[in-house]
């Protein structure tokens, strides 16, 4: 993993407001992600978590230079110059064409044009039960197989970090290990992830480092050994802890 010292971050969001309308959902969010890196982003369901997502991808407008996505600012970007630029999501819910194939729904992807090490070789052989049902509708497969070709399509763009949201949600635990362990091998070929997760235990197994989020605003940031449960879970529901 680089030295966030001597390097400047992948991803820098500074001071980042959103709104709907004239809902504000996020307030003065800033934080960072260096080249390498597993970023676990945390919060209860509501906390902007994926707002946030959206936002650095262009779904959701911001102004300014509040985000800036390897040292070149993309606020208010379109959401196809960001995945050309380099950052992809894995949206919540999945969201394939229900029209498409497997196949057809990971080789849409390579319309970015992006060059890298993710094929689809590649990405079959991390899951393969894709390449068994790749003739089969993308709607038509288990909950946990349909989020393993969104996190297949997002790879196949090829992108130097990958934003995942609520990549476990709905889905059981034996269909949750298997996901979270092609993690590593996403590592392995230089991707660095954002993981946004509401399991408080799988985000601190696979992150290098956590921000927990509430009401809209970073509530905590840390490495997981440097942080106790009580914190963790004081900034996840918002308690506020005795003082000593």
């Amino acid at each position: 993993m680089p030295d966030a010292s001597t390097s400047a971050p992948l991803l820098q969001v500074e001071n980042l407001d959103a709104f709907y309308g004239d809902f504000q959902a996020l307030f003065g969010v800033s934080l960072e992600v260096n080249a390498g890196e597993t970023v676990a982003i945390i919060g209860a369901n509501g906390a902007g978590k994926s707002t946030l997502m959206c936002a650095l991808t262009g779904l959701v407008g911001s102004s300014g230079e509040t985000v800036r996505f390897n040292g070149v600012p993309i606020s208010g970007r379109p959401a196809h110059q960001i995945v050309r630029a380099g950052l992809a999501m894995v949206p919540e819910g999945r969201k394939l064409f229900p029209s498409l194939s497997v196949e057809e729904n990971l080789l849409i992807a390579t319309n970015v044009r992006r060059e890298g090490a993710w094929t689809l070789e590649k990405v079959y052989q991390m899951f393969p039960v894709l390449e068994e049902r790749k003739r089969n509708a993308g709607t038509a497969l288990s909950g946990g197989q349909q989020q393993m070709v969104a996190i297949g399509r997002a790879l196949m763009s090829n992108p130097k970090l990958l934003l995942c949201d609520e990549i476990s949600l709905g889905l059981a635990p034996i269909i949750i290990r298997d996901i979270y362990q092609a993690v590593p091998r996403i590592k392995e070929q230089g991707t660095t992830m954002v993981i946004v997760e509401q399991d408080i235990n799988q985000a601190l197994a696979v992150a290098d480092r956590i921000y927990c989020m509430q009401e809209g605003r970073i509530s905590l940031s840390g490495r997981p050994d440097e942080l106790t449960r009580d914190q963790i879970t004081a900034a996840y529901f918002g308690l506020e802890r005795e003082s000593a």
